[in-house]
């Protein structure tokens, strides 16, 4: 599938809050790179008080990346994680980033989300 990469340190404004992207990494795994984004949402003006997370999203493992001739903007060929390697990859992100969520993009407009604490 066509990953489009999300700009880093942008905030996206919403009714309630806000997120960002802050890093892209490229996690190194037996089955090839897997390319992740690690983000930040935060809801501060919302009627129900303050809150935040910190998130990793999954694009999947990269298959080949280019330019988009149109600006700085990148996009990737990824094929999703298989659901077999979820907890494995999920611990290592968690485990390094400090995040309580990991998103796996699995195509489709589909995503698995898995919590930590």
């Amino acid at each position: 599938m066509e990953y489009a990469h999300p700009p880093l340190g942008e905030a996206v404004e919403a009714v309630g809050g806000y997120y960002v992207f802050t890093r892209e990494v490229v996690l190194d795994h037996p089955s090839g790179p897997v390319l992740y984004h690690v983000g930040c949402a935060v809801a501060d003006r919302s009627c129900c008080g303050l809150s935040g997370c910190g998130y990793a999203v999954v694009a999947g493992r990269i298959i080949a990346q280019q330019a988009m001739p149109e600006g700085p903007m990148r996009v990737s060929t990824v094929e999703p994680v298989p659901e077999a390697w979820y907890e494995e990859i999920s611990s290592a992100i968690c485990a390094r980033e400090g995040v309580s969520q990991v998103h796996f993009l699995l195509g489709d407009k589909e995503v698995r989300v898995f919590f930590r604490s």
